[in-house]
């Protein structure tokens, strides 16, 4: 009985702690920085006023802290702000709408491997809320869902914009769910495994799929296979990245709710903390977006060229606080990967919705599935003959440019519009 109140307190501890201290604090955080970041793209100064107010404590200067607290000034604005919610919708829908929306981008936290093993009181415990051997099938499954929150949302405000925003997401998300999961395929390939945590174990050892630049922890050439796997590797990681802008409805794809088009989209009707659920939610699912490029493509945890045996080894007294410094390794990747999503938000103009479609179903859906066949063709070399590697190679050409020829033909020609 004690064991399994200690094993119930370490989940408790753990769900606590990467959800709501780790994870949460990321989104504000990322607000903040997409503001600033925006400010300076844009020659403007950004927020940088909010502070403590020491002048109320009769001192003469306010802390400004360089505008760190605006966050919690939007928080109590949103949270103060009159719940109001319209006659005309469909209530209890309009309601369960938010939540629909930012649960499912927080239960995927569970299986993200924030670090490797630490070892505290005698205790050695993975720095993972679930270490499951499906972690990526876990992550699109409850990922999805959260199409559903967006759908709700449109319909049940029985407005027109906010239908058509729903209805934009709805075939937006399902698109490039397919995308996802195929890009991703010559990565679980690669590794053999479904566990994330394993997936970076390996990558800490061997180096990380898109830098094979170490083995065994030491600096050396990648391998002919693993030189080569960088191929499909570079392919995947660009459709996933790409995918993930899509499916968190980020800029430039975020058709569903773009202000010129839809006034504010499926959230249009929306206001004080239900429309601040939704924001939530949208920036719950790119941190998890980031988290798992980093986790499949960048090494996760790891620091890697010969460092992460060091940094595990690290101790004080009895205490192996290794994995609390890859800890501070994987946040710091996760806040580089979040600037490059703002950074991509505002420098690249939104799509048309026709484009979008074409993106994702007549390019991003074959290349994707071509991306499997090479891997595999990759992958199976070393174990097949000379003979049968050349043939099919010849046959993964051939298939590459039917494809090719097919999506080139089938698409109208170009219509001269005469004054």
């Amino acid at each position: 009985m004690p064991e399994i109140l200690i094993t119930l307190a370490i989940i408790i501890v753990k769900v606590i702690t990467f959800t709501f201290v780790v994870v949460l604090p990321l989104v504000p955080l990322s607000v903040y920085f997409e503001r600033r970041f925006s400010a300076i793209i844009q020659d403007r100064v950004g927020p940088n006023r909010v502070g403590i107010p020491f002048t109320l404590l009769g001192m003469k200067k306010d802390f400004h802290l360089f505008g760190l607290i605006q966050p919690i000034a939007d928080g109590l604005k949103l949270f103060l702000k009159e719940d109001f919610t319209p006659d005309h919708v469909r209530k209890a829908f309009y309601w369960l709408a938010p939540a629909l929306t930012v649960v499912p981008a927080l239960i995927t936290v569970c299986v993200i491997p924030f670090g490797p093993d630490v070892t505290l009181f005698g205790y050695t415990e993975k720095l993972v809320i679930a270490d499951i051997d499906v972690g990526p099938l876990f992550i699109f499954a409850i990922s999805s869902l959260t199409v559903y929150g967006i759908t709700i949302a449109g319909w049940a405000s029985n407005s027109k914009f906010p239908f058509i925003g729903g209805v934009r997401s709805t075939a937006q998300m399902i698109s490039y769910e397919i995308c996802l999961g195929l890009s991703i395929i010559p990565v679980l390939l690669y590794y053999g495994d479904l566990n994330l945590s394993n997936i970076v174990n390996e990558q800490a050892k061997n180096g990380w799929l898109l830098l094979p630049f170490w083995t065994d922890g030491k600096l050396s050439l990648p391998s002919a296979e693993a030189a080569l796997f960088l191929i499909p590797a570079i392919i995947a990681f660009l459709i996933f990245t790409i995918s993930i802008f899509a499916e968190t409805n980020r800029m430039p794809f975020d058709l569903p709710e773009c202000e010129t088009e839809l006034v504010g989209g499926y959230h249009t009707e929306y206001s004080s903390m239900k429309f601040a659920m939704f924001f939530m939610g949208e920036y719950a699912a790119m941190v998890i977006g980031s988290a798992l490029i980093i986790t499949l493509f960048l090494g996760g945890w790891s620091l890697g060229f010969g460092f992460d045996q060091a940094i595990a080894n690290f101790s004080i007294g009895d205490f192996q606080i290794g994995g609390f410094i890859h800890i501070g390794v994987f946040l710091a990747k996760l806040i580089a990967f979040i600037l490059f999503f703002i950074l991509v938000r505002w420098t690249v103009p939104r799509f048309r919705y026709d484009q979008l479609m074409k993106l994702g179903w007549v390019i991003f859906f074959e290349a994707a599935l071509i991306n499997v066949f090479l891997a595999a063709l990759i992958i199976a070399a070393p174990e097949f003959k000379t003979t049968i590697i050349a043939s099919g190679s010849v046959i993964l050409v051939a298939v590459t440019a039917a494809i090719i020829w097919v999506a080139k033909v089938s698409e109208p020609p170009a219509k001269i519009l005469r004054a």
